[in-house]
């Protein structure tokens, strides 16, 4: 999604995927010099050579992209062995990882970059794969049985890529019904259930102490948003600014409410509590004040949102002070944007930008979301991230990176390459 804003701040544009395969010569040379950065990663040399051979599987024309038809189509490919390597075989993923978003960085790195949280589902069949349940499937837009994942995404001038993942496991899947499920997909006995917020959590913290990989804004929907325990893990970053979606009947003060001290009991001794003053009206929803907003405030603003083309959105920004059990808690900026005509949908966010911060910018931002969400399409359309047919809590955390490392060498052709930023599409075969 890219805004037309014109104005004087430093708001860039994300580019899109253009490189097709007639513009690399040697591309399988380049593959291997990529692949030779990680072989102090695994400890056996078949290792290394099936790591290799997946990537090359992702890169091909096969109409499906799982571990037997790679293993088939790709030279001296072994199906057992290419399984084993995948579901059992030991990888440093920390190291893996580590390298690879010191790559990103190189390629990608920008002060002003973004980070980006989302999660994305993959329909399965049967009930035996890790983490698989009935729940909501983003790619489908319904209740199914499936697996989810949360990921974080980058985005910068230079382009965009996945840089971590962590599959969600139900809570369900840690009751002792589950024992046996677990056990035989290898899910460590170490861990324990976490909300979608707190795995991004995880990987936020991971990315910031890792200082790797720089950035200044924090993205994510509403599952975040509203999040407490994610806005503060954002806040203690210094100097990061957040614009993270919000549900509608989320609540707020437009001005500071007056509080006072009430004085009570409680199991025999007297305490005190801040309540509002009797005069102070209650908090109101978000929804509610935005159709009481007169037009006068609101600024249509065009966008582009991925492969629709232009749409024109409405927006309007109000600092406001958040509720929170019913007292004031922070002071955020309160971003609403409106669909035009009649019968307006409407969206709305938060920000801990400063006092100064234009609308423009937030305008920008609102629509940054777009470069996850292409992640997201491309490797599933092009590389088999969905394709996937393993079992084990391994298994799919290696598929998933193999795949998001996929992607990042094709961006990583395309820089190197120069090419400039036109229309998407055709990935290398």
């Amino acid at each position: 999604m890219l805004p037309e804003c014109r104005s004087d701040e430093h708001l860039f544009s994300i580019p899109k995927y253009n490189v097709k395969s007639e513009d690399v010569e040697g591309f399988m040379n380049e593959l291997k010099g990529f692949h030779e950065i990680f072989n102090d990663c695994f400890h056996r040399s078949e290792s290394r050579e099936h790591f290799l051979k997946y990537m090359v599987g992702q890169f091909s024309e096969l109409e499906k992209k799982s571990i037997e038809p790679i293993a088939l189509n790709v030279e001296e490919g072994r199906v057992r062995a290419m399984q084993r390597f995948i579901s059992d075989a030991e990888w440093d993923d920390e190291k893996i990882l580590y390298k690879y978003r010191n790559l990103v960085n190189e390629d990608m790195g920008d002060n002003d970059g973004v980070l980006i949280f989302d999660e994305s589902g993959f329909q399965k069949k049967g009930n035996d794969s890790v983490g698989v349940a009935k729940q909501y499937c983003g790619s489908i837009g319904k209740v199914d049985n499936c697996q989810v994942g949360v990921f974080a995404g980058y985005a910068s001038p230079k382009g965009y890529s996945l840089v971590d993942k962590r599959i969600f496991l139900p809570e369900k899947w840690f009751t002792d019904d589950y024992e046996n499920k677990r056990k035989k997909c290898k899910v460590p006995e170490s861990l324990v259930f976490k909300t979608k917020p707190q795995l991004a959590i995880e990987m936020l913290q991971d990315i910031v102490g890792e200082n790797a990989l720089p950035f200044k804004y924090v993205l994510a929907d509403s599952l975040y948003g509203t999040s407490p325990e994610f806005i503060e893990a954002v806040e203690e970053c210094a100097g990061i600014t957040y614009f993270v979606s919000i549900a509608s009947d989320t609540q707020c003060w437009l001005k500071m409410p007056v509080l006072i001290e009430k004085q009570y009991k409680y199991k025999g001794k007297n305490r005190t509590k801040k309540v509002l003053e009797k005069t102070e009206k209650k908090p109101i929803e978000v929804r509610e004040l935005a159709k009481n907003i007169n037009d006068y405030f609101w600024y249509k603003r065009k966008v582009s949102e991925g492969t629709k083309g232009p749409i024109e959105y409405e927006f309007t920004k109000r600092q406001v002070i958040l509720a929170k059990n019913g007292l004031p808690d922070k002071t955020v900026w309160l971003v609403i944007k409106r669909t035009v005509g009649p019968d307006s949908e409407y969206s709305y966010y938060i920000s801990n930008a400063s006092v100064s911060t234009r609308l423009s910018t937030f305008v920008w931002l609102s629509g940054l979301r777009w470069a996850i969400e292409q992640c997201f399409e491309e490797t599933k359309s092009e590389l088999g991230m969905d394709h996937y047919e393993v079992r084990k809590y391994g298994g799919w955390n290696h598929h998933i990176l193999t795949c998001m490392m996929a992607h990042f060498f094709l961006w990583h052709i395309k820089i190197r390459l120069g090419k400039k930023n036109t229309v998407y599409y055709a990935i290398a075969a």
